[in-house]
């Protein structure tokens, strides 16, 4: 048995930072919230008190549990304050891998040596990270999806330099969150879900940009047919395109490989700016 967890830190306010705190902090754990941004951590602090209201609206929350819920929860700019007595600290900053070592390498110094640094990163494995670090041992990823309240599976990522103890500390903890873990047993670009996802889109874009089907039908196809709540170009405007696009491009930089661009239909609303529900229009519009 792992020692069980009581303290967390979530590096990054963003939509997924935020809600995956809350999701800590609905759980029982004491939950510190990071972000340079002041304006992010507005937002954030005002998300998690719009969802306790809703909560107790709903009657699935009594004030008295609100509160303490609150409590729990801290947003803080000061990135030594929240990480600086954390069991585990979680990253979910911008997909880039220069960001996240100069990150990493702050919170070694910062945190203490039992702390398990973990990246939310759905595509940059920790390999690529660990070595920023003096506990390569302690450094995986562990991939929530959005939105983090919702859905389910956690993905923890196993890279050659994590420890047994690490992982099974990891798959208690995502148990304990009311998640369900996905154990990926090696390094994989894309891990298992984002792989069969990019095969999906992939397919979706190209039928749309052949004319074979509208955005509409292929996602009636996927949802109706293959029995998903959403279809694939749903899916695109919720996760924003802008990260479909970064991700893409960043893969391409790697390989080389043309095939691994973004197709039409991505670059050409990435560079409109229509990015999804975020922006209020992507493959949708939802302005009206």
């Amino acid at each position: 048995m792992t020692k069980p967890m009581k303290k967390i830190a979530v590096v990054g306010a963003g939509n997924m930072g935020h809600q995956i705190a809350l999701q800590f902090a609905r759980c029982g754990f004491e939950v510190a919230c990071t972000d340079t941004s002041a304006e992010m951590l507005a937002k954030a602090e005002a998300f998690a008190a719009d969802w306790s209201a809703k909560q107790i609206a709903k009657g699935r929350l009594t004030p008295d549990a609100a509160n303490a819920l609150t409590e729990r929860l801290n947003f803080t700019a000061d990135l030594a304050a929240a990480a600086g007595d954390a069991d585990l600290v979680l990253e979910a900053i911008i997909e880039s891998i220069a960001a996240k070592r100069t990150l990493f390498a702050a919170l070694d110094g910062i945190c203490p040596a039992r702390t398990i640094l973990a990246t939310n990163s759905s595509y940059i494995v920790s390999s690529r990270i660990a070595d920023a670090t003096r506990r390569p041992d302690k450094v995986l990823n562990m991939h929530f999806f959005n939105p983090a309240l919702v859905m389910k599976l956690v993905e923890v990522v196993r890279g050659p330099h994590v420890s047994d103890e690490t992982v099974a500390a990891v798959l208690d903890l995502c148990r304990a969150i009311d998640k369900v873990p996905c154990l990926v047993r090696r390094e994989i670009y894309g891990f298992v879900v984002n792989r069969i996802f990019a095969a999906l889109t992939r397919e979706a874009c190209f039928m749309l940009e052949q004319g074979v089907a509208s955005i509409e039908d292929i996602d009636k196809a996927v949802k109706n047919g293959l029995g998903h709540p959403l279809g694939p170009f749903e899916l695109l405007d919720l996760t924003g395109i802008d990260l479909e696009y970064r991700v893409l491009m960043e893969r391409f930089a790697e390989t080389g490989d043309h095939r691994d661009k973004p197709g039409p239909a991505i670059v050409e609303r990435y560079a409109q700016g229509r990015y999804g529900r975020k922006s209020g229009r992507g493959f949708y519009n939802y302005t009206e």
